[in-house]
């Protein structure tokens, strides 16, 4: 039935889509008889804590929200905060003669089209309605041709949910137990953690190596223009026959690994270089072949992930984020493919640009078919194009920003995909001549000539190596001949070291775990980050660098959970997952297999392959924790007796044990990177003071006040007598104040210390009874009436400052902006996306990047010194990809806990004489710290129970 017969029958369809971007657009080409909703998103899911699940269920079910002991059945409960659109949807559906369900057509939007289905119960005809891009044409071909539910998917889709649920909430609770709370661990992002963390091991290891060559720059003796150069540069490729060793020659250990190889060093490559000085050269050999380069494929999910990171410094994420708008408003097709396939439509549409924009010359003759290579790739979706039967250029869209240069990204991949090859010719010289010392010498120089650019003129792709030579970069040697004679004009010795292995980024990790056939790649931009949100890793420029943490985290798993974070078996559990949605294998009894062990009734073929490889057992393993030592698995020895510990607030490096003599600590930068903690720089840490700085006793008091360093800086508090309760209801806390920005752990004194301690000071009270104080806080100092807070502009003013002058200052009006814009901190250049300047600049939060339109916030790892233009306009693209940040409506903020002003003893007979006003609002601010208290328990409680 056509979309617009419907209206003549007098009926009225409901369609339902993902996301409210998605519905407006499809709502436009729909007629009147169709109402085009929204879900926003999944409305059900497993529970997200006990609290959830009914009170029908008990023990295990209320914690993992699946019933292992009945075929894990899930129990699914509608989220919260869909409670009342779903009411929306079932009002619209009690309207409605059909139902389309128009969610994407992967698993997961198969999966939310069924949970759709069986949360709002149609009594009317229900349409499974899938689309691969959002135009008119492809709407309502979608309407005249549903399908029906496919539940093969669905079940595939559950069963990975039930798995990653298990594997979750079963491992998670064992990292909080023996390395830190609030930390998870997950099917795939455990194992992409671990390929990190084995990749600052390698760098660890690493040695370098140093080797030595020859530059020689010859010349022909002729005139040289654009098309044939005067000289070249070349290399000594060998001595004597015996070719020079390079780094490609050296192991990780710093020794040579390749047989029969010359390495030179410093004082053999000077005396060599010197011995040629006078040597006459001639051309050897010259080795011409043809040069032919093929089209790239079109976008798939990761090759559009790594070239936008490459590119346009998108994360991805971002990318993600970006290409779901283009394709919501209908710019581009499904964005989550495992395909590199095109309809016949876009390959025609392609051509036809080719043809208009470059030219028949650049057509080859019949379209170019390219296979995937993505193994069990999901559906048969396209790749990711711009939508249409005819493309728009990215002049025609009107869009902007970031979603203009990716979408200018994908349609010059598009076309170029369906272009000639670039054609031309490679060249290798080999040049030679007698040294004074009797030894032959010969180098090698090679070249490339592109003579036809074919695809090369619309696009070619980006590399991850920033030193890596691109597809078009040409290389025009001078035309010689065998036999030409050439003149040294120069021999140079240059010396090399070998370097470690370099570090992911977010494109090569990608790239990483797709090769491995690790997790699916439509996860792997939330995969990412997650291990960047959990601490596990964090960037440094465009590099990935993993935490400490994240070594004690894959420490445990490596030992006492091998199989959970082995590569083999990781992918070989997603064959599984695979098999089950191909109907070839069951869910139940590899559940069974995965959860139970191998006596729980699952056969080799529903569950593995029978030769052991698959783990038996998972609860058997999180049950058995007494063979994991905390203390070891969070261990890792620097040299020399030095420790570097994971403790519950950081890493730190320690010396001996701790009640021993001669025992050292020192706390390690959280934005340390794990390849940088050297011997050398351990003892540096350890020989900065630590420890107590003994300053005196309070003459009031007599407690003996004393200076530390901690982890947010230094401060100074005081010791209370051990008769003193530190604890439960009775407990007292020594007051305690951080060192001003101008005092040091060296300098201060404990004059400074008893008037730091006496902070919050109060200044006075205003007319109206309300209490001024004078506090120093996060951002400096500062006073505080009530809920409005005024900056001082002095640490001195704390203790100086007057209630007449207080109340001067809270007579004006309050400052919303500095007084003056202070300078950049850091130019950075052109942002790509927004074509501003990007500064960085210091801010109330810390420093930040911004093109004066968007601000970002450097992360851990990044610093204003090493931030580099890449890193920079990352972080931006991010933020934009977030869009604009979302209020918080005031029903929702939990009270304020107000600050009590700390009273010396001396001031302590006049609290008793309070008035009664004060009073009331003392037993005010009790209710309101009591209401924090509660909301502040509520949230802990709730992120306990989401270990995923």
């Amino acid at each position: 039935m056509s979309p617009t017969s419907e209206t003549a029958h007098g009926g009225r369809r409901l369609v339902i889509v993902e996301s409210p971007a998605k519905a407006k657009t499809i709502k436009g080409y729909l007629g009147p008889g169709y109402v085009v909703e929204a879900s926003v998103g999944h409305i059900r899911d497993l529970p997200s804590g006990a609290a959830e699940v009914p009170e029908k269920y008990t023990g295990e079910v209320r914690r993992l929200g699946v019933d292992v002991e009945h075929d894990f059945q899930p129990i699914y409960v509608v989220n919260a905060d869909k409670k009342a659109q779903v009411k929306k949807l079932k009002d619209l559906l009690a309207e409605s003669d059909e139902l389309f369900l128009a969610t994407d057509e992967d698993r997961e939007g198969e999966a939310i089209a069924w949970h759709l289905q069986e949360v709002l119960k149609p009594k009317v005809p229900v349409h499974r309605m899938v689309f691969h891009e959002i135009t008119k044409d492809a709407i309502q071909q979608a309407v005249r041709n549903p399908r029906e539910l496919n539940k093969r998917m669905v079940d595939a889709q559950e069963t990975r949910r039930i798995l990653d649920r298990l594997y979750g909430y079963e491992v998670s609770p064992v990292l909080w137990k023996k390395v830190m709370r609030g930390l998870s661990a997950g099917r795939v992002q455990s194992v992409a953690t671990r390929l990190v963390v084995e990749r600052e091991r390698e760098r660890i290891a690493f040695r370098s190596a140093e080797y030595w060559d020859l530059t020689g720059t010859f010349s022909t003796g002729r005139a040289g223009d654009p098309s044939d150069p005067s000289s070249l540069t070349a290399r000594l490729a060998s001595v004597d026959g015996k070719r020079v060793a390079q780094g490609r020659d050296f192991g990780a250990d710093g020794q040579l690994k390749t047989a029969n190889v010359l390495h030179l060093d410093e004082e053999k490559a000077r005396a060599l270089a010197a011995s040629l000085a006078d040597t006459r050269f001639t051309v050897r050999s010259v080795e011409s072949k043809p040069y032919r380069r093929s089209p790239y494929a079109p976008f798939r999910t990761t090759t559009l992930q790594q070239e936008a990171s490459r590119k346009l410094g998108f994360g991805a994420k971002a990318t993600m984020q970006v290409a779901q708008k283009l394709y919501e408003n209908g710019f581009i097709t499904y964005m989550r493919t495992d395909s590199t396939v095109l309809s016949e439509t876009a390959v025609a549409a392609a051509r036809a640009q080719v043809t208009q924009l470059y030219g028949a010359d650049y057509l080859p003759e019949k379209p170019r078919v390219y296979a995937g290579k993505v193994k069990n790739a999901q559906e048969a979706h396209e790749a990711i194009r711009p939508s249409g039967d005819r493309f728009r250029t990215p002049a025609e869209t009107g869009l902007t920003g970031e979603q203009f240069k990716l979408y200018e990204l994908i349609w010059k991949r598009t076309v170029a995909s369906q272009m000639k090859d670039a054609t031309g010719n490679s060249v290798t010289v080999r040049i030679g001549g007698t040294a004074a010392d009797g030894r032959d010498a010969e180098f090698s120089a090679s070249g490339k000539t592109i003579t036809f650019h074919g695809f090369m003129k619309a696009y070619v792709e980006g590399a991850d190596d920033p030193n890596a030579e691109l597809d078009d970069r040409e290389r025009r040697l001078p035309q010689v001949a065998e036999g030409d004679a050439l003149a040294a004009e120069e021999i140079t010795a240059d010396g090399h070291a070998t370097k470690p292995p370099a570090r992911y980024t977010e494109a090569s990790l990608v790239k990483e775990l797709e090769e491995r056939e690790i997790g699916r790649p439509s996860t792997y931009a939330s995969i990412i980050g997650t291990i960047l949100d959990r601490g596990y890793v964090f960037k440094k420029g465009t590099a990935l660098v993993p935490s400490f943490l994240s070594f004690a985290v894959v420490n445990l798993l490596e030992k006492h959970f091998g199989r959970l974070v082995d590569y083999d078996f990781t992918a070989r559990m997603e064959d599984d997952l695979d098999r089950i949605a191909r109907g070839e294998a069951q869910a139940v009894p590899w559940l069974k297999r995965f959860y139970f062990g191998e006596g729980e009734g699952a056969g080799a073929a529903d569950a593995g392959n029978g030769d052991g490889d698959h783990l038996g057992g998972l609860k058997e393993l999180v049950t058995d924790l007494g063979a994991i030592d905390a203390r070891e698995i969070s261990s890792f020895p620097v040299g020399d007796g030095i420790v570097l510990r994971v403790g519950r607030y950081g890493p730190y490096v320690e010396r001996g044990e701790k009640d021993q003599e001669g025992h050292q600590r020192a706390d390690v930068p959280d934005d340390l990177a794990p390849d940088e903690l050297t011997v050398e720089y351990a003892e540096e840490l350890l020989a900065k003071p630590s420890g107590d700085f003994e300053l005196g006793t309070d003459p009031v008091t007599g407690h003996q006040i004393v200076a530390k360093d901690g982890r947010y800086g230094p401060y100074v508090t005081e010791i209370l007598p051990d008769d003193v309760p530190k604890t439960g209801k009775n407990a007292v806390k020594p007051r305690t104040a951080s060192l001003f920005k101008t005092m040091s752990l060296d300098t201060v004194t404990l004059e400074d210390a008893l008037r730091l301690m006496s902070l919050p000071r109060v200044v006075g009270t205003d007319p109206e009874g309300v209490e001024i104080t004078a506090q120093n806080g996060r951002y400096g100092p500062y006073l505080k009436k009530g809920t409005d807070s005024r900056s001082l502009t002095s640490e001195d003013q704390l203790f100086t400052i007057t209630l007449e002058e207080a109340l001067a200052i809270y007579a004006q009006p309050k400052q919303r902006g500095r007084a003056a814009a202070k300078p950049p901190l850091k130019e950075l250049g052109t942002d790509p996306v927004s074509e501003r300047p990007v500064v960085v600049k210091d801010g109330r939060f810390g420093p930040y990047v911004t093109d004066g339109e968007t601000n970002a916030t450097l992360r851990t790892g990044d610093s204003v010194e090493t931030i580099t233009p890449e890193r920079g306009y990352e972080l931006l693209a991010e933020k934009r990809a977030k869009g604009p940040a979302k209020k918080t409506t005031a029903a929702k903020k939990a009270p304020a806990k107000k600050t009590a002003a700390k009273k010396t003893a001396a001031k302590k007979t006049t609290a008793a004489k309070k008035t009664a006003a004060k009073k009331t609002a003392a037993k005010k601010t009790t209710t309101a710290k009591t209401a924090a208290k509660k909301t502040t328990a509520a949230a802990k409680k709730t992120a306990a129970a989401k270990p995923e």
